[in-house]
């Protein structure tokens, strides 16, 4: 039932926001789909053939597991439903974000990381652009962040099932409105947002790591409001893979192991 309701929420989420794109696109496409979504989605079905295989809906597994045995943070007090819920979605919220800084910072999980970034275009399925092994790190990350903070089991579904939504929606081509887009950034991560973090130029790239909530890059300083060039204008990707299109998925695959390209 889990994972027929994550399924089911990303799936809906990620047809409305192509769909969006289709009749509003923010940017005119470089690569076009038929050469890119198949990368980025081969991607997104091996990842959960990946997950499926090896440790399947561990995360609320091990979430039900702390709070029977009393382990971690949360599970010390009787706090009420709501509140465990609360602290348990901004816990993990800012986990995610603290998670994608070390992945620019760290050189062995930028190896990793910059295979989300070689897409030299940006729409929906770049969300899903990822390599396994960036995938299987990330879900091990989480389990010990469920144990330590003792997380509720049903805030774990909630915040996968908002984190994979928040992705689609801000690595999306949707044209919104600037007032629109203005007034969800005190919340949300925005399309135009995340875009400026997919920029070729590093300053820009290392900024905007946040993926549902806005406020972690505002108080950790990381935030930049606007890229040097226009949203319509910037290039994306990395700086050494201008000819993107040319990655084939085999190549995405082996591209960590690779000699690693200076930024």
């Amino acid at each position: 039932m889990e994972l027929l309701l994550r399924l089911g929420c990303a799936l809906g989420v990620f047809l409305l926001m192509i769909g969006w794109e289709s009749v509003s696109p923010r940017r005119r496409l470089r690569v076009s789909r038929t050469q890119r979504w198949p990368i980025n989605i081969g991607l997104a079905a091996l990842n959960m053939l990946v997950m499926r295989i090896s440790v399947g809906g561990i995360a609320y597994l091990t979430a039900s597991t702390a709070q029977a045995h009393g382990l971690g943070l949360l599970n010390q007090f009787a706090l009420p439903t709501w509140l465990a819920i609360t602290v348990t979605l901004l816990a993990l919220d800012f986990a995610i974000y603290g998670q994608h800084l070390l992945a620019h910072k760290w050189t062995w999980l930028w190896r990793l990381h910059q295979v989300h970034h070689t897409d030299i275009d940006m729409d929906a399925t770049t969300a899903v652009r990822f390599h396994p092994l960036e995938i299987l790190l990330s879900m091990a990350y989480k389990l010990v962040i469920i144990i330590l903070i003792g997380a509720n089991p049903l805030a774990v579904i909630a915040f996968e099932i908002i984190l994979n939504a928040a992705a689609t929606f801000n690595h999306s081509n949707i044209n919104l409105p600037t007032a629109v887009d203005k007034a969800l950034r005190y919340v949300l991560v925005t399309p135009d947002m995340h875009r400026i973090h997919h920029s070729t130029r590093p300053l820009e790239t290392d900024s905007n790591y946040g993926f549902s909530l806005s406020c972690w890059d505002r108080l950790c300083k990381t935030y930049t409001d606007q890229p040097l060039l226009a949203q319509t204008d910037m290039e994306i990707g990395l700086a050494h893979f201008r000819h993107a299109e040319t990655l084939s998925f085999s190549r995405l695959l082996w591209l960590p192991f690779q000699p690693l390209k200076p930024r």
